[in-house]
């Protein structure tokens, strides 16, 4: 049987290898069921984040695991560069490893990431970001496309 508080609310939780983390949602006093938020979901969310902040050239996972990886048909290089933790109290602490752009100033780009992964996973899932830790592994150049080349002829 159950009680009024719990026809009232809803349940998020957050599934992983060690956890399952459960809020409570007021769903406009009615019982619609269970609403779950796979990891993926929040990978998803601080990838999309993270590749729009200005100066990130893109995701980065370890090079040599990223090789083997896509030989043998792995995990995405994106999937390997979000690290989702769970923790107690609808909490959870992310991990992002990127590439910065020459030229982008390095704490500025981390900060811009950090700030912009907690407004928008805190939003969107209603979870509370405790961290976004930033590893930054390389810096590189922008790609710049040379139309000199041998193209040129008409």
């Amino acid at each position: 049987m159950r009680t009024s508080e719990e026809k009232n609310n809803q349940n998020i939780e957050v599934k992983s290898e060690e956890k399952v983390i459960t809020s409570p949602v007021i769903a406009e006093n009615q019982s619609l069921g269970e609403l779950k938020i796979h990891e993926n979901v929040i990978a998803s969310l601080v990838r999309r984040v993270t590749l729009a902040q200005d100066g990130v050239s893109r995701l980065s996972g370890n090079n040599f695991v990223d090789t083997i990886g896509e030989i043998v048909g792995s995990r995405r290089i994106q999937d390997r560069a979000i690290i989702v933790k769970l923790c107690d109290d609808n909490r959870i602490e992310l991990e992002v490893k990127v590439v910065v752009k020459f030229g982008y100033i390095v704490p500025e780009v981390a900060a811009a990431i950090q700030k912009g992964v907690i407004t928008e996973v805190e939003n969107i899932t209603g979870m509370t970001v405790v961290a976004v830790n930033v590893t930054v592994q390389d810096v590189e150049d922008e790609y710049i496309d040379d139309e000199d080349g041998d193209d040129d002829e008409e």
